[in-house]
């Protein structure tokens, strides 16, 4: 793979995980995310894969969807892509950073941080 199509594949990725049918299919989040997962969210909270799973199973039905802004991403070391994008879900803005490791099943989501934009 080149490094173009690395970065191309991984913002697909984390454009898919916003989606609410990613969201909802317990089996593509669980493909997606490490075992090692861990996300520090916009609102200061810690979750796991474990509670990462149980927490998008269980997102209301009529949730306001994610919009994604100002996606980029770059190869970080080998193996390795950091994506920077902006979120707004109703009227929450944050900025956010996913940390993605490829694997020999593809790539997988490691590290995940939101920091509230006022």
């Amino acid at each position: 793979m080149t490094p173009r199509t690395d970065v191309g594949e991984v913002l697909a990725l984390e454009r898919e995980l916003q989606t609410v049918e990613c969201r909802r299919n317990s089996a593509r989040v669980l493909a997606l995310l490490a075992e090692d997962f861990i996300e520090i969210g916009a609102s200061g909270s810690v979750w796991d894969l474990p509670s990462t799973v149980e927490s998008l199973r269980n997102e209301p039905i009529d949730a306001v969807a994610i919009e994604v802004h100002n996606m980029t991403g770059r190869i970080i070391d080998d193996g390795y892509v950091l994506t920077q994008w902006d979120s707004v879900r109703g009227m929450r803005r944050a900025r956010r950073t996913s940390l993605w490791r490829r694997t020999p099943s593809g790539w997988q989501l490691v590290h995940h941080q939101g920091t509230p934009l006022l």
